[in-house]
């Protein structure tokens, strides 16, 4: 194996990246008979042809153009705004973000998730990011409302999903102070910030005890028995 200098690493991840993995996503990830992205490619690079899109999924994807056009390709950018697009106009409810669509855009799953409703919102901080548009930052706003107005739970944080079942977890909240810190800082706007200081405080007080990071616990963010309390997601 012929040794590489860390110059040389990198160039040849940047081209992976922009002249292959990227222009492969754009030509077939994106659904352009009725909007959003494809779910999945097959290894021979064709659509998967799944029959759902999960809304999680569509904000990443949006995250990935819009990041991608900031380091200068800017190819996906379009893309990337329609697909956020699509989110508002297909998956919105006035309760926050459904959990999954049909491959026609109809909600076959209309669950609030809280871990679905932190990557739209990063997808929508991100397009604010990259374009500096107003609704995509109105967008994000929305989402973080209609989290808070649904999702608070009475002993700090959010539930992880409107059901209310199951262990309440740590790894939504990471996800959702990742999305509060992009729009935090392309914005400006103190409301993304509050919400990244509920979860540092929440990190600092329950999640975290000075050795692991517990991924499930009780509604008083306690840590649950057995194997699921010593589950650890960093």
């Amino acid at each position: 194996m012929t040794h590489q200098t860390l110059a040389q690493r990198l160039q040849a991840a940047r081209h992976w990246a922009f002249d292959q993995a990227l222009p492969l996503w754009l030509e077939r990830g994106v659904d352009r008979s009725v909007g959003g992205f494809v779910e999945a490619l097959t290894f021979e690079g064709e659509d998967a042809a799944l029959p759902y899109k999960r809304v999680r999924v569509t904000g990443r994807q949006i995250y990935v153009f819009c990041h991608a056009a900031t380091l200068g390709w800017r190819e996906g950018l379009a893309a990337a705004e329609a697909g956020a697009r699509f989110l508002a106009e297909k998956a919105w409810t006035d309760r926050g973000f459904v959990r999954r669509l049909s491959r026609d855009g109809q909600v076959i799953d209309p669950v609030i998730d809280l871990y679905d409703n932190a990557f739209c919102l990063l997808g929508f901080a991100w397009l604010y990011k990259a374009t500096g548009e107003a609704w995509a930052l109105d967008w994000a706003k929305r989402t973080v409302s209609a989290v808070k107005a649904g999702q608070t739970h009475p002993a700090g944080g959010y539930w992880h999903d409107d059901t209310r079942q199951g262990h309440r977890q740590q790894n939504p909240h990471m996800h959702w102070i990742e999305a509060a810190l992009v729009a935090a800082d392309a914005s400006g706007d103190s409301v993304f910030l509050d919400e990244a200081h509920i979860v540092a405080r929440l990190f600092e007080d329950k999640f975290f005890d000075g050795a692991t990071l517990a991924e499930f616990f009780a509604d008083d963010w306690s840590r649950v028995a057995g194997d699921a309390g010593r589950t650890s997601e960093p």
